[in-house]
């Protein structure tokens, strides 16, 4: 490794810092160091594990992608894959294998999401760490699901599950986007409340702090899932009364 060496050295202790007086889930810090230090493409995901909804993971199920793997599945980051673009990067359709997580070609698989982040962003940084740290844990049908991750040099890239339908806002604001009918809005409002009930009445209380129509996003049969854990937080824990919300 050349200039990311400096990087990865510096980011190692800033993640378990940052961690433990941010109020992240602490614990997974150093599971999650010790599989993206081993740079191996498994990175501990286990192919045939069965996960119920609604649970919090002791562990994170995550595939560690090569920077090579994201780069075929999203056939270069090409232009015409974008799906859209956020202040900490832009987001590509990529292919992989549905059993391994291979990236494939000739659009053929599962279809998913690539995020590729900002590297020059040290926020773009603690939002991605926080994405792994929540969404590698967290499992319910109304949050989006990570399948996995990239970390090489300064490339940091997350792979996410394939929403069809895009964001809530695109069918509220856009032009040209048909009516969402009364039945739809109310399914996907009951659909992110179930998503926020569940954060909050977890063991662990994770505080969302970024609701809004944009990270809202629907699958292909309008079912809402909550997206986007980069600001999230724990809530008080022990002695402690509060924390502060404000988002930096």
């Amino acid at each position: 490794m050349t200039s990311g060496t400096t990087m990865t050295s510096k980011t190692s202790d800033s993640i378990t810092t940052s961690l433990s007086t941010k109020g992240k889930l602490s614990s997974v810090g150093s599971s999650f160091m010790a599989s993206a230090g081993s740079r191996n493409t498994s990175g501990g995901f286990d192919e045939g594990a069965k996960y119920s909804d609604d649970q919090i993971l002791e562990a994170p199920n995550l595939r560690t992608f090569t920077f090579i793997e994201l780069k075929t599945a999203t056939k270069n980051f090409r232009p015409d894959s974008v799906l859209g673009e956020g202040g900490f990067g832009r987001v590509y359709k990529g292919w992989v294998d549905e059993k391994t997580m291979a990236p494939t070609k000739n659009d053929t698989g599962m279809v998913v999401a690539v995020k590729k982040l900002n590297s020059e962003s040290m926020q773009g940084f603690e939002e991605w760490q926080s994405e792994i740290n929540f969404l590698g844990r967290l499992s319910h049908p109304n949050l989006v699901k990570l399948l996995g991750y990239c970390w090489e040099d300064k490339e940091l890239l997350l792979v996410y599950e394939f929403m069809a339908k895009g964001s809530l806002e695109n069918h509220l604001f856009r032009r040209g986007c048909a009516p969402l009918s009364w039945e739809l809005r109310l399914k996907i409002a009951i659909g992110a409340a179930r998503g926020l009930a569940f954060l909050h009445a977890s063991e662990k209380q994770v505080i969302y702090r970024d609701f809004k129509a944009s990270n809202i996003l629907l699958d292909a049969n309008y079912n809402a899932k909550l997206s986007d854990f980069g600001p999230a937080k724990l809530g008080p824990t022990g002695s402690n009364s509060h924390i502060t919300t404000r988002v930096m």
